[in-house]
């Protein structure tokens, strides 16, 4: 069964770093595109950066851009998020998401990606 874990989540201070990971398993399965979203209360779900299962191709919304990158690993079937800076504006649930086929390159849509984490709790305070 195709799952994707996310880890890392915390309570940090404005200013500092965290280091989001996630980790696809499940023995036919194979995360393409992969993401990031964050959802804070009461909002909607936004995509905070996206990952071609090459990595070459990445995609990041306009508040991360600068500030926090995505990579990863497929020799482990891992991904992270590395977010400097963080503000508090970032409070949110941060979600890994990865598309199980191929079919597009890298998906900026929710609605594209089929297998999704349960999330992890960023707090960032002043």
């Amino acid at each position: 069964q195709a799952q994707v874990v996310e880890s890392g989540g915390g309570v940090v201070q404005a200013g500092n770093s965290l280091r989001l990971s996630c980790a696809a398993s499940g023995r036919t399965f194979t995360p393409y595109a992969m993401a990031w979203f964050r959802q804070a209360p009461g909002q909607e779900r936004l995509l905070v950066a996206a990952i071609s299962w090459s990595a070459v191709e990445k995609s990041y919304s306009p508040f991360a851009n600068g500030r926090f990158t995505v990579s990863r690993d497929n020799t482990k079937n891992t991904m992270d998020l590395q977010m400097n800076g963080l503000e508090p504006e970032d409070t949110a649930v941060y979600f890994c998401a990865a598309r199980s086929d191929y079919g597009v390159l890298l998906p900026t849509d929710a609605s594209l990606y089929d297998v999704w984490g349960r999330g992890t709790q960023v707090t960032v305070w002043e």
